[in-house]
């Protein structure tokens, strides 16, 4: 679990990346050194309307002045990079929370990349770190919608293939993964019809553990078993409270009525946001974010959407 930190940066520049993807860069009002991190981590940004979404940080970990992000425009999305895109951000400052990172880059012998259309913003960061050999395959409606691409292909030390659907169709997914073997870290972001297709397939040839992803948005139907869904008592130990939560009501619902300030974004168990120790009983998990490990040993839940097993939860509230 990543420490909450909050600051409030300067939007320095936003610049037109590919088609719809805006870049945005934010740094600190008075030229201070921004918090560290590691690729894969993303931010939480309030928007000027307060709405908070999360965005990956692409920019290069070592540099300490700014952090960059892209944001998509989504016509049909929650109405937040809309919002992005039609507000008139330099100049502005805004709460920034994180970073946090739920998707850390391991160490490998070799790294095979997969990234569809925006998916592209935390695997550039890793691109820029990694030592050992590695191949990109980089898919998107079409060159123009393909954010970065130049700065990717000036990279060295791998191979960089951009896939646009437009004239090269959807990338072979079977014969991109059949060229990973067991020392192959494969790391995927992109739409859920790609994730879903590449997790089938690894599963199916490499061991455990080989595949990483990350969502930006839940999948239809995230996991969990549907016939734990009644009410039960959640023990906020460090407030000395004990809460009823009840069938039709979440986690974070009921603690946001006793504790208002609780971060939390999502609310629909992708961003990890809401992460929550547990102090005692046994969660039902519903996220997309932890691991198998992390699931089964049961120490921290997404309370926006996971619930609870037993009678009782306790967590470290």
């Amino acid at each position: 679990m990543t420490t909450d930190t909050a600051l409030d940066l300067l939007v320095q520049r936003a610049t037109w990346e590919a088609r719809d993807v805006l870049g945005v860069d934010l740094v600190h009002p008075d030229g201070e050194q921004l918090p560290p991190w590691q690729p894969g981590a993303h931010i939480d940004l309030t928007l000027p309307s307060g709405t908070i979404r999360q965005y990956s940080l692409c920019g290069d970990p070592a540099d300490r002045a700014r952090y960059r992000i892209g944001i998509l425009r989504e016509q049909n999305g929650r109405g937040g990079s809309l919002e992005a895109h039609t507000t008139a951000l330099v100049g502005r400052v805004l709460r920034v929370n994180g970073p946090r990172n739920r998707f850390p880059l391991v160490a490998a012998g070799r790294y095979l990349f997969i990234a569809g259309g925006i998916g592209i913003t935390p695997i550039l960061a890793m691109l820029r770190v990694v030592t050992a050999p590695w191949s990109l395959i980089y898919g998107g409606r079409s060159l123009s919608a393909m954010a970065y691409q130049n700065e990717i292909v000036a990279l060295s030390g791998g191979q960089v293939t951009l896939v646009p659907q437009d004239t090269d169709g959807l990338p072979e997914l079977d014969a991109i993964i059949a060229t990973a073997d067991a020392d192959t870290a494969v790391y995927c972001c992109g739409p859920e019809g790609l994730l879903r297709e590449v997790e089938r397939l690894c599963a199916a040839k490499l061991p455990p553990g080989a595949l990483h992803v990350e969502r930006f948005a839940a999948p239809a139907d995230v996991p969990g078993d549907d016939a734990e869904d009644g009410p039960f008592e959640v023990e906020l130990r460090r407030s000395g409270l004990t809460l009823t939560v009840p069938a039709d009501t979440s986690v974070l619902q009921a603690v946001l009525e006793h504790l208002p300030d609780l971060s939390y974004s999502c609310q629909e168990g992708y961003c990890g946001t809401c992460e929550t120790r547990v102090l005692a009983g046994t969660p039902l998990h519903r996220d997309t974010v932890l691991s198998d490990a992390e699931r089964e040993a049961g120490d921290t839940m997404m309370i926006c959407v996971s619930r609870s097993r037993t009678p009782l939860l306790t967590l470290d509230l």
